[in-house]
């Protein structure tokens, strides 16, 4: 009995892998991979855009006309409405808040956010107390805004905001909520 051997040429496929083919697959799967990041890419940051733009918060807003406070310095409660953002969608047009004001001059008009600082609920005007009294946790203030009693669980006064009188007759309020149960004065993004 004789034994051949063969022998074949360096390029057969039923040799294995060649040091070529794997660097053309290399080449390959490296491209295809670059080809599909880019607009994985592109659609991750479309997606997460909204995450990083500023909200047009803290800008100023119509609040009511000075024909509507009476001369007394009697505080009246406004609703603020504006149109609201979150990260994806705009909201045109809604309540985003409420604020008292009152006259203080013939052209002065003094503005107070209408959420206690202590826990965040909406204070009540009373007009027999001449002040503010928050139905939650029995916080008082004066009509300015101010403490009125010192027992009050309430770390600090109403919130005051920065106001315009536009026109002779519009007024205009910067409306931004505070963090509540903290004396300082923080401002929420």
């Amino acid at each position: 009995m004789t034994t051949s051997t063969i022998t074949l040429p360096d390029g057969d496929p039923s040799q294995g892998p060649t040091r070529r083919g794997f660097l053309r697959k290399l080449l390959s799967l490296v491209c295809g991979g670059l080809a599909g990041l880019v607009p994985a890419a592109a659609g991750l940051v479309t997606f997460l855009d909204p995450l990083h733009r500023r909200s047009a918060a803290g800008g100023f807003v119509r609040v009511a006309s000075l024909e509507t406070l009476p001369a007394d310095g009697i505080p009246r409660k406004f609703a603020v409405v504006s149109d609201r953002r979150d990260a994806w969608n705009r909201f045109p047009h809604v309540p985003i808040g409420a604020v008292y004001l009152r006259r203080t001059g013939a052209q002065a008009v003094e503005a107070l956010n209408a959420v206690c600082p202590h826990a965040g609920c909406f204070v009540d005007y009373v007009p027999i107390q001449n002040g503010f009294l928050c139905p939650c946790h029995n916080s008082r203030f004066a009509a300015d805004g101010r403490l009125r009693d010192s027992r009050s669980p309430s770390p600090r006064g109403l919130d005051t905001l920065e106001v315009q009188v536009r026109d002779g007759t519009e007024i205009w309020v910067r409306f931004q909520n505070f963090r509540a149960g903290q004396a300082a004065k923080i401002a929420v993004a």
